[in-house]
Formats: C-alpha cells, sequence, structure tokens
C-alpha cells in the first residue's frame, strides 16, 4: 500500500457555544506528500491539535475538505470515520491515553483485536512491536509502573501496529525529558522511514526540525509551509 498524502481545502473549525465564535482554523489549505515526514509548529492553543484530529476523523470541519489518498474524510459518517483509524491511521498522543488497568501487551493486542484479529494473532504482534521499541521486558507491566518514556513507546507500538500508512503524533515527546524525547523521535522516524509512511507531528519543539522533510506554521487560525532552512519561529 502507497503511503497516502493528505490534501486539505479551504478548511474551517469553529466550536460550537464558542463565546467569540472565532474560528480555530479559517481557511487552512495544506498538503502532507505522501511517504514523508511533515512538522506542524506552533505555541500550544495554536490550533495543531485540532488539525490532527480533524485529519484523524476524531473531529468534525465545520467547512472544507480532508482528502487521505482518495479518500474524502469529510464526507464520511462516524462509523466509517471509526474504521478508517482503525485500519489506515495511527495517532500517538501527548499523555499516552493507555487503558491503566490493561498491561502494555494488553493495551497493544486491543487495538489489533478491534481490528479484527484474531486473539492469539492480536497477541504475537503486540509482543513484537513491543520488542521493536525496546519493551521486550515490560510486556506484562501496567502503565503506573512504567516511566514516562517507556508508555510513549507502549503508544508508538499501539499507533504503529495495525500498520497504519498515516502516523499522526500530538506532542509526543511534550512530556518527556530530553533523552527520553530523543529515544522516541528516533524510534517513531525508523519505523515511518522503514514502513514508506507518511508522519505528521505537532509540535512547539525546534529541535525536530532538521529532521523534517516539511514544515508548516500554524498561527491565528493560518497554516503556512515554512522552509526549513533558516527557521525562525513565529
Amino acid at each position: 500500500m502507497n503511503a497516502p498524502t493528505v490534501r486539505i481545502e479551504q478548511l474551517t473549525k469553529i466550536y460550537d457555544g464558542s463565546a467569540s465564535h472565532r474560528p480555530v482554523l479559517k481557511d487552512v489549505n495544506a498538503t502532507f506528500d505522501g511517504g514523508k515526514f511533515a512538522v506542524l509548529l506552533g505555541r500550544s492553543g495554536s490550533g495543531k491539535s485540532t488539525l490532527l484530529n480533524l485529519i484523524s476523523g476524531i473531529d468534525i470541519a465545520t467547512e472544507g475538505t480532508i482528502w487521505i489518498g482518495d479518500k474524502n474524510v469529510t464526507v464520511m459518517r462516524e462509523q466509517e470515520r471509526t474504521l478508517l483509524r482503525r485500519t489506515m491511521i495511527g495517532f500517538v498522543f501527548q499523555f499516552f491515553n493507555l487503558i491503566p488497568t490493561l498491561t502494555a501487551w494488553e493495551n497493544v493486542s486491543l487495538v489489533l483485536e478491534l481490528s479484527g484479529s484474531k486473539e492469539s494473532v492480536a497477541r504475537a504482534q503486540a509482543q513484537e512491536w513491543l520488542e521493536r521499541v525496546g519493551l521486550s521486558h515490560r510486556f506484562r507491566d501496567y502503565p503506573d509502573r512504567l516511566s514516562g518514556g517507556e508508555q510513549q513507546r507502549v503508544a508508538i507500538a499501539r499507533a504503529l501496529a495495525h500498520n497504519p500508512q498515516l502516523i499522526l503524533a500530538d506532542e509526543p515527546t511534550g512530556n518527556l525529558d530530553e533523552e527520553n524525547g530523543a529515544a522516541v523521535l528516533d524510534i517513531l522516524l525508523s519505523l515511518v522511514r522503514e514502513g514508506n509512511k507518511t508522519l505528521i507531528i505537532a509540535t512547539h519543539s525546534l529541535d525536530i526540525i532538521p529532521h523534517a522533510d516539511a514544515v508548516f506554521r500554524v498561527m491565528e487560525g493560518h497554516v503556512v509551509r515554512d522552509a526549513i532552512s533558516g527557521y525562525q519561529p513565529a
């Protein structure tokens, strides 16, 4: 399967009940090339997370169109968007979002079972992915027994275990120290490069920029593509 290009056309998002009724995103046009690593750079509250949620179908656009490959996410019903995430999209959250009552192994295998894999197959694949992110010794540990870096690696294994072609990561290193943050970024990049996947990371960190194929600055509801060399933060 080819890595999908993400194309956004005239996208606007206004949250119902907003006191100011100001759009979080307004008339956004952007293209994230298939098989490439793109960074969404902006301050907290700039709309980075909202854009990722819209691309994944977790949230719904007020106006505009989002294409993932040949699939128009904005016309899909909720069930279709859920199926799209289960089969085509991997999402790495800033706060890990692991289920506290499940072990690392179970957190990863659950996603595979929800995608239709038999329990035995899901467990085997979950074990393989946890090994790939360096957690072969923590299979049976619950999230509260893991460090922040280990929890994020479980989250990465969970996001990639069903072999999605589009990876969305929302501040994946934001809650980690420098060492763990660098390790998590290395894991994401190596797995994505090896598997020819499309990766979009939302962050406020300039340290990620040298690794990116494209940088998009998110500011005041707009998304603008920037030159990587000599980038100056907004």
